[in-house]
């Protein structure tokens, strides 16, 4: 016999209450993936952007060495492993003397980018504000929290996103690269963004795991800067600023959750206590991982490379049919597509399904999505050149003729 509440039962309890948050915008992809999956040769997922390729043997070497675990971790992680990402950061993001309070591991990056409002007291009414074509995730954190969201064209010159000088600005999200779009901020826009936040008291964090996949010049060559570069803060240094990294897509540790955040000691410090209280603790072997992982560089350039050849021949496919890559997209995951202006964002996903692909509409990141599909590099070599045979078919053009 169930104990669980009836419908008769159910509305005298209090709890649960929906919180405000919007539908969750993968269930809208069931139809179009049931219409891949006919496909003949079978389908091609390029939608969520999970990596599939092995985990370096490196990092599973190393959790398997610290398997026997018996205790319980430290919130702020082993010295071993802010030491780890202290050296990594000045090394591939040119990021010096970050000291133990100012870096934390962090059970993933998206754990950060949903509770991080939470953990550094925004209030309900604050303003939390966000690239424009984001990852739905920010807007997530912020109604949380009671607090609103606010996408803004993080490209353009802050003076042009609208918000008045008295506006209760809390926190100013940027993504760079960008997801969905690709999009890299520059050294000057960062700091032109930061001294717009901090007139206001506003923090600025960014999260940045996909700033080691840079395609475009200069970013082919150059590394991707860091919102905590020397010159983004300048006399401030690091003053109100944090940022967020993933292994998940340099070094395929997407199932190890596996991530930190680095910056400003008084803002690491706040959202260390609350980690504390929660008992938010990444596990002592993937902390093992991590510090294998950032100390190896050799494992990520190959990773890059396979994701560099996926995406030449993605961008080549796509162009073929007709679709065309945003220009700026240069760096990151994935190809932010647009094609003819008849069609709709889903019209543009339910062309893909028909071939056996599966893509995310731009409506799942915003208005700016709008008439936009995003494409992964994460699917094998092999399904990635079953995707191109389609998209180069004279039935891929038909679909996409508008």
């Amino acid at each position: 016999m169930t104990t669980s509440a009836t419908p008769e039962t159910s509305s005298r309890h209090h709890l649960p209450r929906r919180l405000a948050l919007p539908d969750f915008p993968w269930d809208s992809l069931t139809p179009y993936r049931e219409r891949a999956a006919q496909h003949p040769d079978g389908v091609v997922d390029l939608a969520v952007g999970t990596p599939v390729d092995p985990t370096p043997e490196i990092a599973r070497n190393a959790l398997f060495s610290a398997a026997n675990a018996p205790g319980y971790p430290t919130a702020v992680g082993a010295p071993v492993v802010r030491a780890a990402i202290t050296e990594w950061m000045e090394r591939r993001r040119g990021v010096a003397g970050l000291g133990d309070d100012e870096v934390i591991p962090t059970i993933g990056s998206k754990e950060s980018v949903a509770l991080l409002p939470l953990h550094l007291g925004v209030h309900p009414g604050d303003l939390v504000l966000h690239p424009r074509a984001a990852y739905p995730t920010y807007d997530v954190g912020a109604r949380l929290v009671g607090a609103t969201p606010v996408p803004v064209d993080t490209d353009a010159d802050p003076a042009t996103w609208g918000i008045a000088e008295d506006a209760p600005v809390a926190v100013v999200w940027l993504n760079s690269p960008g997801n969905p779009d690709g999009h890299v901020l520059s050294v000057e826009q960062m700091a032109r963004i930061v001294a717009w936040a901090r007139a206001r008291g506003a923090v600025v964090i960014s999260d940045e795991c996909y700033a080691e996949l840079g395609w475009e010049a200069p970013w082919d060559t150059q590394p991707i800067p860091s919102l905590l570069d020397p010159r983004v803060g300048g006399a401030e240094g690091r003053s109100g600023l944090l940022a967020l990294y993933s292994l998940s897509k340099q070094s395929n540790l997407a199932g190890y959750r596996a991530a930190f955040l680095a910056g400003d000691a008084r803002l690491v410090g706040a959202v260390t206590e609350v980690r504390k209280h929660t008992g938010m603790l990444m596990p002592t072997p993937v902390q093992a991982a991590l510090v294998a992982a950032l100390g190896d560089e050799a494992h990520m350039e190959v990773q890059k490379e396979v994701y560099r050849e996926r995406r030449e021949v993605l961008v080549e496919a796509t162009a073929a049919a007709g679709l065309v890559n945003d220009p700026a997209s240069v760096a990151g995951l994935y190809l932010w597509l647009r094609g003819p202006a008849t069609m709709s964002a889903y019209e543009l996903v339910g062309a893909f399904a028909e071939l056996g692909i599966v893509v995310a509409p731009g409506d799942f990141y915003g208005e700016a999505g709008a008439g936009r599909v995003r494409m992964s590099l994460t699917d094998t070599d092999e399904r990635v050149a079953a995707a191109a045979a389609r998209l180069r078919s004279p039935e891929a053009a038909a679909l996409f003729a508008g």
